[in-house]
């Protein structure tokens, strides 16, 4: 009770007595009473669920870090490293995966890419030129998998089985399964785009790339402005060493994730996890930006989405719609037939989000029926369905870089990719992730 009164008491004083931000304050208090104990983590539900209020919160994460210049130096200093068009496209790969620890958008990850990408196609040929262009979205969808932030889907996977189950996936296991397949994917693809769209001697070309001129040109390329997206401010990053608001950020981000993989043991709800990083990233003097600025960065609408077809999910999986239809189809050979179906999903549905929506709940029902796991096969089916690399309007990264590349390059790397991708899927499943906790029966 005297925590609660003290609390309060303080945070009226804050909103009196000093020019922070309202809202800053009261999100500080509630965070405080939510790491004692005091408020339940289900007293974030009176303004939606945990699922909305993580991405909130990680959008908020995402805004300080990006405001800090981290994942450009980061992208930079990667590529900057590069001596040959192999190289360049291998780091850069491994750089976007990286960024899905940063951003918890494919969209805000492909928007933050696109002056980097322009300052590389300014340094190389045309082939290698469109071959970036493919690479950078190919990599930025498939890499998400690395991290339950990576994508909305993932979350809502999660939430229906969590529903459906009484167990979801929490970000540890969901790094420990998913960063395998998306560092192989990555590395996997940079060779399929160099196989495609460059020849022997443009592979074997030596490059003249440097950390200065590179981040002088991504810094002369600017924000992105790319329709109604919240897109990240690119900020020039120091040449010399870790700014104090880089190092901030880091130390931040580093903090709440070391939380997030050890939950079992602190128990912290990963939603207050991402509010308490959200409040230290926005704290005036040790933040790297307000509380204002980050918030106008979220992009609103996609929550909105998400947890509408979160709900529609749950309706299916609550209703029995979605054991009627699993019971439509032969649980026999039920793990191919899933990734087949969720890697040709995106041709029907284009958002991400709605296509877990769509298929958890069915696939759920049919794994229980078939004696098999049912988070196994929703984890493959979620991997699966983040291929969607056939049109330009398949997935907004996609549809970002468009300018870089035809679209039939889009489906000659699809002919070859899907294949690859579904194969990886399929190894995974049965080779690997049961050693990591994830069995298929």
């Amino acid at each position: 009770m005297m925590l609660t009164l003290v609390v309060f008491a303080v945070a009226v004083v804050l909103w009196t007595c000093t020019p922070l931000d309202d809202t800053f304050v009261a999100l500080a208090a509630v965070v405080v009473l939510l790491l004692f104990g005091v408020l339940p983590a289900s007293a974030l539900a009176v303004l939606g669920g945990s699922t909305t209020w993580l991405l909130i919160a990680a959008f908020v994460l995402a805004g300080g870090v990006t405001a800090s210049g981290l994942p450009a130096r980061l992208a930079t200093s990667l590529t900057g490293r590069a001596r040959s068009v192999r190289g360049l496209l291998h780091l850069t790969a491994f750089a976007l995966l990286l960024t899905a620890f940063l951003v918890p958008s494919t969209s805000g990850r492909a928007a933050l890419a696109l002056p980097v990408h322009g300052a590389l196609r300014e340094r190389v040929n045309s082939r290698v030129s469109r071959a970036l262009g493919v690479l950078f979205p190919s990599v930025i969808l498939l890499t998400a998998v690395a991290t339950l932030v990576g994508a909305g889907a993932h979350l809502i996977t999660s939430a229906l089985l969590e529903q459906a189950t009484g167990e979801g996936i929490g970000f540890g296991q969901w790094l420990v399964l998913g960063l395998p397949l998306a560092l192989v994917s990555a590395h996997v693809t940079a060779e399929v785009v160099l196989w495609l769209f460059t020849t022997r001697a443009d592979r074997a070309e030596r490059l003249g790339l440097d950390e200065s001129t590179l981040v002088t040109a991504v810094w002369s390329e600017g924000p992105a402005a790319v329709g109604a997206l919240a897109v990240p401010k690119v900020v020039r990053p120091h040449l010399a060493g870790l700014t104090r608001s880089e190092l901030a950020a880091l130390a931040i981000l580093a903090v709440v994730s070391a939380a997030w993989l050890t939950e079992p043991w602190h128990h912290v709800p990963p939603e207050v996890t991402a509010l308490a990083g959200a409040i230290a990233i926005t704290t005036p003097r040790l933040g790297v930006t307000t509380l204002k600025q980050a918030m106008a960065e979220i992009p609103w609408s996609l929550l909105l989405f998400m947890a509408a077809t979160t709900m529609l999910g749950t309706a299916l999986v609550g209703s029995g719609a979605a054991a009627t239809i699993a019971g439509l189809i032969s649980p026999s050979h039920l793990l191919p037939t899933v990734v087949v179906v969720s890697l040709a999903a995106h041709l029907v549905v284009q958002s991400r989000s709605a296509r877990s929506s769509v298929l958890i709940p069915i696939v759920i029902p049919l794994a229980l029926a078939a004696g098999m796991n049912p988070a196994a096969l929703a984890f493959a089916s979620t991997a699966a369905a983040g291929f969607c690399h056939t049109f330009t309007s398949s997935a907004k990264p996609v549809a970002l870089f468009a300018d870089a590349y035809r679209p039939r390059d889009l489906l000659k790397l699809s002919a070859v990719l899907a294949p690859i991708t579904g194969a990886l899927v399929l190894a995974c499943a049965v080779l690997l992730w049961p050693h990591l906790g994830l069995p298929l029966k």
